[in-house]
């Protein structure tokens, strides 16, 4: 029988899981009450039933994921009080052990950072942890880390309590109700038609579906790149002895979590060779469901789970349970407004951690809706990241396995996923990879990482938080950068034509410096939001009155393209054509840049010709290319946009021409550890949409006087009226030469921690590593204060003194840019 629905809501939620239920809470505490939460099935009968309900936080490596935790942590302690309803939660703490020395400064370097952000997370003697975890075997363990506040919950009891607060509040949820379309009209979505052809239209519609939210999502042209994998835990029989109280403890090297249930042991795996489930679409009908366990592929891993707790292994199994937990390519949520339809928004792909951070995800979707902002840094999380690459059934076929065993092990700070690989390549990829390129993945492309000698050195002999056999290799072409010439293939940049009528006016609205310049200027800018926080970084060019080409990192790729096309004015007239693909970009620089271009183009290459910040069309060869004269290195250099059809000849030609020259490629890491001496800043790196221009240093490329000014014009010209800010990024060198920094290292002034660097790398012409990083006091943060404090980085555990700077440390002039 059809239930009576309302025919119109505010905002209608698409799914009555974990997330669902969260969203529609946290709406309404922001006090938008009409919201309508529909449920195929009973709530909590996808995949939320089933979860383990762990509310641990593991290792979190930036300032989102620990106040996405943080803030959900503490909601679960306290709602019971407010809806009378038990979520189960108790904290019993948390450990992680270490077996291997990786590992163990692998944590010593996150803890602090944790900490932070109000985690207590703090090492502990094995000893110390085997009285906490007695039927436990730790003999292996050379240290642990212990959260006394984190816990469990009862994913379902917390569930209902969630939806008797939002119901509390006026929030309608219906059952048994399933939704069979998103209405859309002019790209817009409008409600929605459930299958027993009842429609409810919304300003809003939010899909919150779980694994079904994918092919949902697809009926209205959404892209949303998650695939079901079969998820594996066992419970034991009752154990005698074993403290209900038990902690929770993770240990990577057997891919296992281990924690009391019922007085038995539940062993939950996420092992390294998992098995996608469904590829095709996941049954409508599948509630409360389970899979049919591959005891063959799964059985050997629980063995070796079994090794940690061996006492466990007299006494009999309970239950062997497969059940379906939805995953995404890079293990981070779907969350935010879709690109393809305005008022249509989703959070999904929650990679086994939905009750974990179900209600900071809610929290920050619920606050994105009613404020038009989101509260917390979502550039990791933003569901515009990913091309429709990522949703084809072969791409999700071979990147799913992979995926459970990378959230649950060992993890370094260069490791690149392993399968689903060679979705983007540049044409020159061959030759790279014939002059000893190691490729790493960024955004679905190879990209050359560093080069080897010889093809057959270029690989990782061990992976480690420390120098690793490529760092020599590394350092000769960051070497050859600074006092001869390399070549980079940055092909992987994404390059958008912005085209007609309205072209210049959609731009200056966007950017906060002025790009109503004359043609063949090139101009770098930030695009900000309403409240001044960065949406991006990158450089327009001017290439007629009607016509401009933006130029940005490959990860801000969907970002940007969103953000153009869904600022065009309703009367006005321009085209957004993303022409990445079409050409290959060949960056030269370095002292003997313009020497090498010389050889090889007929063009005036020279300052008086060609000055710093302009763009020509010059030949090379038989190509004519667009040449750009910027940099991201800190040295004299061009920005070659090749046609894709002339690149490798482009390529051959130039590294015949620069043999004498000391000619080099080089790769990303290179390019990282340049930028680093020249404190360039990057979006979606050291940046997000949190931060401003003002307080990140680039106040020069914010033009607050300019003609019409930009959005975020007034949050930034308030900012700027405050005088000195109290936060402000810095760059940061160690005096000793030995350490490296990868970021998330805390930085002290004195004995207090006043930030943390939000990237590092090693400056091979300063002669140690480099970061940079905000920190915030009190106080105005003059200049005095950054010449003369005491400046120290904690690096795992031990802290190191630091050179702190506002300018460059390396050619703060400019001189070698224009020289």
């Amino acid at each position: 029988m059809s239930k009576s629905l309302p025919r119109h809501a505010q905002t209608v939620i698409i799914g009555g899981g974990s997330i669902g239920i969260n969203t529609a809470y946290h709406l309404a505490k922001l006090g938008q009450t009409d919201v309508v939460v529909l449920e195929q099935g009973q709530l909590t009968s996808g995949t939320t039933w089933h979860a383990a309900g762990l509310i641990v936080a593991g290792l979190l490596k930036s300032e989102v994921e620990c106040e996405i935790y943080t803030h959900g942590r503490d909601l679960y302690a306290r709602l019971e009080a407010e809806t009378g309803i038990s979520t189960g939660f108790r904290d019993v703490g948390y450990l992680q052990i270490a077996t291997n020395e990786e590992r163990v400064h692998e944590m010593r370097r996150v803890a602090p950072f944790m900490r932070r952000f109000g985690i207590n997370c703090h090492e502990i003697s094995p000893r110390e942890a085997q009285v906490l975890f007695p039927i436990g075997d730790l003999s292996d363990v050379k240290a642990a880390f212990y959260i006394p506040e984190d816990g469990r919950a009862n994913p379902v009891d917390l569930t209902m309590s969630l939806a008797k607060g939002a119901r509390n509040c006026g929030v309608r949820i219906f059952e048994a109700v399933q939704v069979a379309d998103i209405l859309t009209r002019n790209g817009t979505a409008t409600g929605v038609r459930t299958a027993d052809g009842q429609t409810i239209t919304a300003e809003n519609v939010v899909l919150c579906g779980g694994m079904w939210s994918r092919q949902l999502g697809a009926r209205a042209g959404l892209n949303l790149p998650l695939q079901a994998a079969e998820h594996y835990y066992l419970i034991t029989e009752t154990i005698p002895g074993l403290p209900r109280n038990l902690p929770v403890l993770e240990d990577p090297s057997t891919y296992t979590y281990y924690r009391e249930e019922v007085g038995g042991m539940m062993l939950g795996l996420f092992e390294p060779e998992a098995a996608a489930w469904n590829l095709g679409g996941i049954p409508d009908s599948f509630q409360f469901g389970e899979i049919d366990p591959d005891w063959d592929r799964v059985g050997p891993v629980f063995e070796q789970a079994f090794t940690r707790v061996p006492k466990a292994l007299k006494y009999g199994v309970k239950k062997l349970f497969c059940g379906p937990e939805s995953f995404t390519p890079d293990l981070a949520p779907l969350v935010g407004p879709t690109p393809e339809l305005r008022n249509c928004w989703v959070a999904c792909g929650m990679n086994s951690l939905g009750i974990l951070n179900g209600a900071g995800t809610g929290m920050v979707l619920a606050h994105w809706i009613v404020d038009g902002l989101p509260p917390l840094d979502v550039t990791a999380i933003n569901v515009n990241r990913f091309s429709k690459s990522y949703a084809t059934p072969a791409f999700r076929r071979d990147r799913t396995p992979e995926l459970l065993g990378k959230l649950f092990g060992q993890h370094f700070h260069n490791e690149s996923p392993k399968t689903a690989r060679n979705v983007k390549r540049s044409v020159l990829y061959d030759r790279l990879r014939a002059a000893g390129a190691y490729f790493t993945e960024g955004n679905g492309w190879e990209q050359p990482d560093w080069f080897a000698p010889t093809p057959e050195e270029a690989r990782i002999e061990r992976y480690s938080w420390f120098r690793q056999n490529w760092f020599d290799w590394h350092a000769a072409e960051h070497r050859a950068a600074r006092e001869d010439v390399v070549l980079m293939d940055m092909s992987s940049m994404s390059c958008f034509l912005v085209q007609g009528r309205d072209a210049c006016a959609l731009l200056s609205r966007l950017s906060c410096n002025e790009v109503d310049v004359a043609p063949d200027r090139v101009v770098y800018t930030a695009w900000t939001n309403e409240r001044g926080g960065f949406e991006a970084d990158l450089t327009v060019t001017r290439l007629a009155r009607d016509k401009f080409m933006v130029v940005v990192g490959e990860n801000s790729h969907g970002h940007t393209e969103m953000r153009l096309h869904r600022h065009i004015g309703a009367d006005e007239f321009v085209t957004i054509t993303d022409v990445t693909a079409g050409r290959t970009q060949i960056n030269v620089h370095g002292p003997k840049a313009r020497d090498l271009l010389s050889r090889v183009s007929h063009a005036d290459l020279s300052n008086d010709a060609f000055p710093f910040m302009t763009a020509r069309e010059i030949d090379l060869g038989y190509a004519v290319v667009l040449a750009m004269r910027v940099t991201f290195i800190g040295e004299l250099g061009w920005e070659l946009h090749v046609p894709a059809t002339q690149a490798v000849q482009t390529y051959d030609l130039l590294m015949q021409a620069g043999q004498d020259l000391g000619l080099r490629n080089a790769g990303m890491q290179t390019l990282n550890s340049l930028r680093l001496e020249k404190a360039y800043r990057d979006f979606g790196i050291d940046l997000d949409n949190t931060d401003n221009p003002i307080e990140a240093g680039l106040g020069f490329a914010v033009k607050l006087d300019k003609p019409g000014g930009f959005i975020g014009r007034d949050a930034l010209a308030a900012i700027k009226a405050r005088g000195t800010p109290q936060t402000r990024m810095l760059q940061f060198m160690l005096r000793d030469p030995e350490p490296l920094l990868h970021g998330n290292e805390i930085i002290y002034l004195g004995p207090d921690p006043v930030g943390y660097l939000q990237v590092g790398g090693y400056g091979h012409s300063l002669g140690a590593a480099v970061g940079l990083g905000f920190v915030q006091l009190d106080q105005p943060l003059t200049p005095a204060i950054v010449a003369k404090g005491d400046w120290s980085i904690e690096v795992a555990g031990q802290r190191f003194p630091a050179v702190a700077s506002l300018k460059p440390l390396y050619d703060p002039d400019m001189h070698k840019i224009k020289g």
